[in-house]
């Protein structure tokens, strides 16, 4: 009877746990150099926003890293 009452318990929290995990977008990243600047690394977070070494820019990443290429930076790899 004892085995019962752990055995319930796990799986309810199994079920929920699975229940409770989704796929998280990858979070990529990228390193740009430019004339001006030593290379630098620029990630995509969860949100889909710009994250330059650590720090959130608030910006679109897709935008952010085109607007380094427009200003003479090269970003790739990583």
């Amino acid at each position: 009877m004892k085995k019962g009452l752990f055995l319930k318990p796990l799986a309810l929290f199994s079920i929920i746990l699975f229940l409770s995990c989704e796929d998280d977008p990858e979070i990529s990243c990228v390193t740009c150099n430019s004339p001006e600047t030593t290379a630098f690394e620029v990630c995509r977070d969860q949100n889909g926003n710009a994250v330059v070494n650590g720090e959130n820019t608030d910006t679109n990443y897709d935008v952010y890293v085109a607007g380094l290429e427009e200003s003479g930076a090269t970003c790739g790899g990583g």
